[in-house]
């Protein structure tokens, strides 16, 4: 059974590594045995996080802008340069953007269309012949995607852009799935529900604002580092070989509510 949820030994690229829930998923990872690359726009944070991280196992940096199509490349051309495969895509990192529906400005689809959609597009297709490298029958290549929940329910906050661009990801996500089963490379997204992260903390930093959140979590709490590692690397182990196409709340189910 330990086999059955091993990573040991994979090489692993998590974008939004340095921070929130991407270095949830690339700390588990690199305490898993994972070789981890993280990668983050901010080029000190992204080192310093690596350096942290390494302590623990085995992660490099690389700095990167997934903002347009230019970071995309170049990100995946220096994870090509340095990884001749590359096991597990985690697709994390994001943006968001709040504002009443009224004065709701239309830059923010453009930069969260760029950053939360197209640049997982772009990234993943670039990074295709290293995970083709790494792909399998029996252990296939893994792309991972982090979606969100209000991409699946119509949130309480007004967040427009990032509900719309949050259920593209997971239906991109089923895309992709289909389109690269017959190359063993499986397709999967995690939708999170509340955790603690930057774009969380508006309103986890308030206690009454929190206290709200928690409140409509069935599970009574917000999620934790382990319950967001441990659903990527399940998605990353032989015990998630099969599953391809599915998008997972990991929400405490908040989701169960419609």
């Amino acid at each position: 059974m330990t086999d059955l949820f091993s990573v040991d030994g994979k090489t692993v690229l998590v974008t939004g590594g340095s921070r929130g829930i991407g270095l949830m998923i690339a700390r588990g990872f690199v305490r898993a045995g994972a070789t981890v690359v993280i990668s983050s726009r901010k080029a000190d944070v992204c080192e310093a996080v690596a350096k942290e991280l390494s302590a623990e196992g085995r992660c490099e940096a690389i700095p990167a802008d997934l903002g347009d199509d230019a970071g995309a490349e170049a990100l995946a051309a220096a994870v090509r340069e340095r990884c001749d495969r590359l096991d597990v895509l985690v697709n994390n990192a994001g943006a968001t953007w709040g504002a009443p529906l009224e004065s709701y400005p239309g830059s923010a689809f453009d930069k969260l269309w760029a950053v939360n959609v197209k640049a997982v597009f772009r990234l993943t297709t670039a990074l295709l012949p290293a995970l083709r490298a790494a792909a399998g029958d029996d252990d296939p290549a893994r792309v991972i995607n982090i979606g969100s929940i209000d991409g699946l329910r119509v949130p309480t906050m007004e967040v427009y852009a990032y509900s719309a661009t949050k259920a593209a990801v997971h239906m991109l996500t089923r895309s992709l799935a289909h389109q690269l089963a017959a190359e063993r490379i499986t397709v999967n997204a995690i939708a999170p529900g509340p955790f603690e992260s930057k774009m969380m903390a508006f309103a986890l930093d308030d206690p009454a604002t929190r206290a709200a959140i928690t409140q409509q979590v069935p599970l009574g709490r917000i999620g934790r580092p382990d319950d967001m590692a441990g659903a990527a690397i399940f998605l990353a182990s032989r015990a998630g070989a099969y599953l391809t196409g599915a998008v997972i709340p990991v929400d405490g189910g908040i989701t169960t509510h419609g």
